[in-house]
């Protein structure tokens, strides 16, 4: 077992690491992209983004109901890439998310300072009816991305899927490494249905060709995940 570490305090809460999140339900999918589009996006020159093929790139939309989390009861919408440290071997497969909008201020307070996510608070609604779950993000009011995906269920086991998440703390490039359930209750592709709306997040989108089929989605329920505190690369 990890040793518990003390980050320090944020509003008169203890951050301690490992940080276990005991339920939270995830639609997590992939699209293959232009790498060129890609890399427009992958702020400063500490992290590249990685080629599933000549010129392309895996784009991934996660889209989290955090329900049991020392952080919050939170919605929160992940857009970002397979990517790596600049020069790091091809061994070396981790992701940067370029956005991470939620909708409660403590965890974007503490992903900020903490791990240097780019959380911001904004509107995610997250809806659910006995077939689908449908996740909306508004930017600046508008709706920017709107995804339903049906709450396919299997008797199988989540995977569970040990990965670091890059991003930049106080400039400098960090690392997370963190462990996460992936369900094993797989979406069929056409049954995502993804709409655009209006903004810049949404013009991001369609800059790397949405709204578009993904490569593989999946729907899980009652997940969890074990995060570590991260350091500089």
């Amino acid at each position: 077992m990890a040793e518990r570490v003390t980050w320090g305090t944020i509003e008169d809460q203890t951050i301690t690491f490992p940080m276990n999140v005991d339920d939270f339900n995830a639609a997590t999918m992939g699209f293959s992209v232009p790498a060129a589009a890609a890399a427009a996006l992958l702020p400063g020159d500490g992290f590249e983004i990685i080629e599933i093929g000549p010129g392309v790139a895996q784009f991934i939309i996660s889209l989290c109901d955090y329900r049991d989390n020392p952080w919050g009861d939170y919605n929160e919408v992940n857009l970002g890439f397979l990517a790596r440290p600049a020069g790091a071997g091809d061994d070396v497969i981790g992701s940067f998310i370029y956005r991470m909008p939620v909708d409660q201020q403590f965890t974007c307070e503490a992903g900020n300072l903490v791990m240097g996510f780019p959380k911001v608070v904004t509107r995610i609604d997250a809806d659910y009816t006995d077939a689908q779950v449908t996740f909306q993000l508004f930017d600046g009011g508008e709706l920017a991305l709107s995804v339903t995906v049906p709450r396919v269920r299997t008797d199988d086991a989540a995977v569970r899927v040990e990965t670091t998440s890059y991003s930049y703390l106080n400039g400098v490039p960090h690392g997370t490494p963190l462990a996460m359930d992936m369900s094993a209750a797989v979406v069929e592709p056409g049954d995502v249905h993804l709409t655009i709306g209006s903004g810049p997040i949404a013009d991001e989108l369609t800059s790397l060709g949405m709204p578009a089929e993904p490569d593989f989605c999946s729907w899980g329920e009652h997940l969890t995940a074990t995060f570590q505190l991260g350091a500089p690369l």
